[in-house]
């Protein structure tokens, strides 16, 4: 059995030149714009063991507060080899590559419900993804004649969107959590994943997004992916494209020729 042994790879803040630890940084603090305010961010950001402060900005930043700019040079460095992250594995298929593999391959409009769940009444997630307009110039689901999608908008009721999503014969449900206080999107995701394995729902793929959520946190809630901020629609149309054409027997490398076949 061969020793594997893992090459480091430390890395440093680069700001001027590599390794040179320069970081940015900015805060508030519960004080009025003065010469005492400065010196009370110079000597914090010394508490963290940083050197060579700058003080680029303060600004008042409402009454008795001050925001602050600040340059400095950290020690700290960190192995990048170290660092193990699980990440959602996909294609990027843009929106027509993605629609020529669903006509060519499954033949059927995939279809997909979205909704944010529970009393999050924020729907600039799950709107991004799912609407003609899309995110960053990427066309939302509603763009793809060959996906059927549905949003359902804000503080829908977990039972009733597992109840749409029967109704329509869903492919994949997409939830969007934005409110996190108190953890209030890790027990509402829970909650969902939970009675969709009672209902007998759990074949559906299910995805979680949100600006406080990742891949790793998404599985631990019982979801086969997460999203974190910055998805763009045609990210999400591949991962649930992906995994229905697996579930076929289709693999990644079959879809591509497909695609080969039809340039």
């Amino acid at each position: 059995m061969t020793d594997e042994r893992r090459v480091p790879q430390p890395i440093r803040p680069y700001g001027d030149r590599k390794d040179d630890g320069r970081i940015q940084l900015s805060f508030t603090l519960p004080v009025p714009a003065s010469g005492r305010a400065r010196e009370a961010a110079r000597r914090l950001c010394e508490k963290l063991g940083l050197t060579s402060i700058v003080l680029a900005t303060m600004e008042p930043a409402g009454d008795g507060f001050s925001f602050f700019v600040v340059y400095a040079s950290t020690a700290i460095s960190l192995d990048f080899a170290e660092i193990e992250v699980p990440e959602v594995k996909a294609p990027q298929w843009s929106a027509k590559e993605v629609n020529t593999l669903i006509k060519e391959l499954l033949g059927r409009r995939l279809v997909v419900v979205g909704a944010c769940t529970g009393s999050d009444a924020h729907t600039v997630g799950i709107d991004a993804i799912m609407n003609m307009k899309g995110y960053a110039g990427d066309k939302g689901l509603e763009a793809y004649p060959w996906i059927d999608a549905h949003n359902l908008g804000a503080q829908v009721d977990n039972a009733a969107l597992l109840a749409r999503a029967r109704e329509l014969s869903a492919d994949a449900v997409l939830v969007s959590q934005i409110i996190t206080q108190r953890d209030v999107h890790k027990d509402n995701s829970r909650q969902l994943t939970e009675l969709a394995r009672k209902q007998g729902l759990r074949d559906l793929l299910f995805l979680l997004g949100g600006p406080r959520i990742d891949h790793k946190l998404a599985r631990e809630l019982g979801y086969d992916a997460g999203f974190g901020p910055g998805t763009r629609p045609s990210q999400v149309a591949s991962y649930v494209l992906q995994e229905l054409l697996s579930r076929k027997g289709i693999s990644t490398t079959d879809a591509i020729a497909k695609l080969a076949e039809k340039h």
